[in-house]
């Protein structure tokens, strides 16, 4: 049997949006053998679609750190003795390693200066070669690469199992003595930086308004970094705010996600599973492009500010005068609580596409 190794990407909002990608290589290999090396905050979400039959964790911060543990992995996925790697994710390191473990056929795009490193380095893109979304970017280089993806025809990104995850997150708020339902999740952070972060306080009052409208619940959810702007979130909220930023793996966050009524969130890795949840989802744009790594989901809406800067692509916002941040501080929480109402009224999918 021929074996293929797929180098994932590295990010949460990445993943979900490679993921039809994922499933094209999928039947585009039936009776290969599919393994996806992924790092260990990603792999949880790939684990969870059938999209191959093992991931291979990078530990790029334990026993794979540094030059002497990329050697180890390499040597490691040479005794696997892969026929051919797909290689999602554009660093010059993922096509140093499909060689350096001498897997005898490498496909990627060739950017990044690693083109002679690959057997068959896939052309970029030009503007207008393929859908301005980044989940057609991963797609067309399957295709390119020999697979009749339907990339014209990818709609919806959906995860398996949104309902039984839906089932075990009602579990786990059991567990912890709170309410099953109805809860409107917060994701008021963003990795790239904070040009991408809509205020805390509109936020909170956002969600307080909606949590009054729906008698829910509000639960913020973030990463350790991003506890301090969670914990203000939840108390802004009052007795219905629950911080749990930095308590959830990847795994129950998605589980807890899918059990919420509606999501608010940045354009982030959250906003982009819990649409592919199936949650009716607001996300707030800024320093990105929407229709570049907006949520791939007909029951989300994107909220921002037309201002002439934006979007401007940039970490954080260089602009003092006359108004700091004008794309965040340009969307009121009106707006947003007018774009979730609107959603609430729409059913909720029950089936992946």
């Amino acid at each position: 049997m021929k074996k293929l190794l797929v180098r994932a990407t590295n990010w949460l909002g990445d993943a979900v949006m490679s993921l039809p990608a994922l499933r094209e290589i999928r039947r585009a290999h039936e009776g290969w053998r599919i393994a996806v090396l992924a790092r260990p905050w990603i792999a949880d979400l790939y684990a969870r679609e059938d999209i191959c039959d093992r991931i291979v964790v990078y530990e790029n911060r334990g026993r794979h750190k540094g030059l002497n543990g990329k050697r180890r992995l390499a040597r490691e996925l040479r005794a696997e003795k892969f026929d051919r790697a797909i290689l999602l994710q554009n660093a010059f390191d993922a096509a140093l390693l499909a060689w350096a473990a001498r897997i005898p056929e490498r496909i990627g795009y060739a950017r990044d200066g690693r083109g002679l490193l690959l057997t068959n380095g896939i052309p970029v893109p030009d503007r207008g070669g393929a859908p301005a979304h980044q989940r057609f970017y991963y797609l067309e280089l399957v295709r390119r690469a020999g697979s009749p993806a339907a990339v014209s025809a990818c709609g919806d990104i959906r995860l398996d199992g949104a309902e039984a995850a839906a089932a075990a997150g009602r579990e786990r708020w059991r567990r912890r003595g709170l309410p099953v339902a109805p809860w409107i999740g917060v994701s008021p952070g963003a990795a790239y930086g904070g040009a991408k972060r809509w205020l805390p306080e509109r936020f909170a009052a956002a969600a307080r308004e909606l949590a009054g409208e729906l008698d829910a619940q509000v639960a913020v959810f973030g990463s350790p970094a991003e506890t301090t702007a969670a914990r203000s979130i939840a108390s802004a909220v009052g007795k219905r705010g629950h911080c749990l930023a930095g308590e959830t793996s990847l795994a129950e966050f998605i589980e807890l996600v899918a059990s919420c009524r509606l999501y608010l969130a940045n354009d982030s890795g959250p906003m982009h599973v819990a649409a592919a949840l199936g949650v009716p989802t607001v996300a707030v744009f800024g320093a990105t492009d929407p229709s570049a790594t907006g949520p791939s989901a007909s029951w989300a809406k994107v909220i921002r500010e037309p201002v002439a800067c934006a979007p401007c692509f940039l970490r954080e916002c260089p602009i003092v005068e006359p108004i700091a941040h004008p794309c965040m501080r340009g969307v009121e929480a009106a707006r947003v609580i007018a774009a979730a109402r609107s959603l609430l009224s729409v059913r909720r999918p029950s089936s992946a596409v």
